[in-house]
């Protein structure tokens, strides 16, 4: 498997929440990725949250992800990825890096 956790989270780097302007690394919404191999395929399970369970923009996250993993080495972003999203635990604004607490001044 050549492909690394830290590949995706680089591509997740580049998902930009749509109505903060942040990343989501940043914003703390990836809980994990997971990588496995299953029949010489490698598959990418990527649990993440939203800012708000009534998130209007829940939709658009499953394709921006998908999106920023295309390209990855030998990884079809149909078939081998599964976004999980979740509220438990619930999201709160402790959850976000120092740069993107000061960018939304919360410091």
């Amino acid at each position: 498997m050549s492909l690394t956790k830290d590949d995706v989270y680089q591509r997740l780097a580049q998902v930009i929440d749509p109505e903060l302007g942040i990343d989501v690394v940043k914003l703390g919404l990836v809980y994990d990725v997971s990588l496995s191999e299953v029949q010489g395929k490698t598959k990418v399970h990527i649990v993440m949250t939203l800012t708000t369970p009534g998130c209007p923009l829940a939709g658009m996250f499953d394709s921006m992800v998908r999106d920023a993993l295309y390209g990855l080495p030998d990884l079809d972003v149909d078939q081998d990825i599964s976004l999980e999203l979740t509220f438990d635990p619930p999201w709160i604004p402790d959850m976000m890096d120092e740069e993107a607490r000061a960018e939304l001044g919360f410091d």
